[in-house]
């Protein structure tokens, strides 16, 4: 089985789309993105961006929100763009004004304070909404150049990952991936402990 990163990317035949998921290459250096699993809200000609799904913050939405009444909603590490600004995605686009989806049953953005009042008043699941501090983002044609010198790999998403709070994500999407895929899983944070 021929695992050389010349294709990485290519292992699956996926490119970068809106509603896929990133996968950083098992060897990648750039802290911010090692071992990331990205949810990609906008892929364009114009530029992309993203959040991170499995960089877990030591942090509760309520040290953030001093009038927000629940103690236990994690926030994850979004990416690098804004990362005191606060961001979301939520299962919640029927109900909450000015959402914005972007694939079957997962939305961004939407009325902030409608969100906090129906989470305050237990109307939403939290299980359903996740927040992250900052966001991934890439101008114009970046995303596709840094894809094709194999930094990432794509994946086809599930809201079941997108809203996951499983920390080895990464490694779990590869191995149900299986194939070649599957096979990079286990590989070491440092190729020379191989």
């Amino acid at each position: 089985m021929d695992l050389s990163f010349k294709n990485i990317s290519r292992i699956n035949n996926l490119k970068p789309k809106k509603g896929r998921l990133l996968l950083a290459e098992p060897f990648m250096e750039d802290n911010h993105f090692s071992r990331s699993v990205i949810y990609m809200c906008e892929h364009n000609k114009d530029g992309s961006y993203g959040f991170i799904l499995n960089h877990k913050l030591k942090l509760q939405l309520s040290e953030i929100i001093p009038d927000f009444e629940i103690a236990d909603i994690d926030v994850y590490y979004g990416g690098p763009v804004y990362p005191s600004n606060l961001f979301f995605v939520h299962q919640f686009g029927d109900i909450i004004e000015n959402s914005i989806k972007i694939s079957d049953n997962v939305w961004t953005s939407g009325d902030f304070n409608q969100i906090i009042e129906f989470l305050n008043m237990g109307i939403l699941d939290i299980s359903k909404i996740k927040f992250f501090l900052g966001y991934s983002g890439w101008t114009s044609d970046q995303l596709i150049n840094e894809f094709d010198s194999n930094s990432w790999i794509a994946v086809e998403e599930s809201k079941n990952n997108v809203f996951s709070e499983n920390t080895d994500l990464w490694k779990d999407i590869l191995i149900k991936s299986g194939g070649k895929l599957k096979a990079i899983a286990n590989f070491p944070l440092n190729p020379i402990d191989n």
